[in-house]
């Protein structure tokens, strides 16, 4: 191994600097996948009873340090037990970018082929989401333009039809058994109803949201998809992407971003919308 330099006795080198450097990048995804959860606050007070441990250890404490001792023997099996959840999704993520790599080369020789095409009838859909918002019925939808999603696909009811406005309005009806959940539609079909969505643990989401937002946002930060939640209340809609959301939208702007997120043609980065005033009319309502 090269030698670098040396700070005290320790001598570094090339190896120890990329090993701290892969340490800073995995603790820095740890951070960011449990932030603003309660998962933080039970990974910050297992870090500071370790702390504690070292200093009674290193201060010959003998018998605190037998106690702390046997909590830090079973530490890796409790921290799989308390963040089981979280782990859950640091491998769903895993997987997901994993996955995108893979489909990347496939569209990419696709598009070398005569471009991307859809059969994704945008006009059935907006007229459906149009009806559902001046009747304020609570709906929620998934786009997924790379994979069927079949995971969540087999949590409900398969469909496999064609993406109309008179199917949309009736799975969404009240009185409908298929409305209690989402819609994933693939390639211009809905593959199925009534689906079961990952909900968001983030603490920091606007108090109004409720389980239909929350299982939007939940259900964009596991997946590579765009996930649209209208509201029962106010008939006001959101749309999720990559743990982010968007309202205030027109419905001309919405139609821009379903096509954006189609065509592989959205912006870099999906931040959140300042909240604006919305008027009455659901033609006029804006969502992010």
């Amino acid at each position: 191994m090269i030698f670098l330099f040396r700070i005290g006795f320790l001598e570094i080198t090339w190896v120890d600097l990329i090993d701290i450097g892969l340490v800073s990048v995995l603790l820095y995804q740890l951070y960011k996948l449990i932030k603003g959860s309660i998962a933080f606050n039970i990974f910050f007070g297992i870090l500071s009873l370790y702390l504690i441990y070292l200093i009674v250890r290193a201060a010959q404490m003998e018998l605190l340090a037998k106690i702390l001792g046997q909590f830090m023997g079973v530490g890796v099996l409790a921290m799989i037990i308390l963040f089981q959840s979280e782990i859950r999704k640091f491998l769903l993520l895993i997987g997901r970018s994993a996955e995108i790599n893979r489909d990347s080369i496939i569209k990419s020789i696709n598009n070398l082929r005569g471009g991307y095409h859809s059969d994704f009838d945008v006009h059935q859909l907006m007229e459906g989401i149009k009806t559902l918002k001046i009747t304020r019925t609570g709906a929620l939808l998934v786009f997924s333009r790379d994979t069927e999603q079949k995971f969540y696909c087999e949590t409900g009811d398969w469909l496999d039809a064609e993406v109309n406005k008179r199917l949309i309005i009736s799975i969404f009806q009240k009185s409908s058994p298929l409305h209690d959940g989402a819609i994933i539609i693939y390639k211009g079909r809905i593959l199925a109803a009534r689906c079961v969505l990952p909900v968001s643990e983030n603490d920091h989401l606007p108090p109004n949201f409720g389980l239909r937002h929350r299982s939007a946002i939940g259900m964009s930060e596991t997946t590579d998809t765009l996930v649209m939640a209208i509201s029962e209340e106010t008939g006001r809609l959101i749309l999720a992407r990559n743990g982010k959301f968007l309202r205030g939208l027109k419905l001309k702007q919405v139609e821009q971003k379903i096509l954006e997120y189609l065509h592989h043609a959205e912006p870099p980065k999906w931040d959140e919308v300042p909240i604006e005033p919305e008027p009455q009319e659901p033609e006029e309502v804006k969502a992010h």
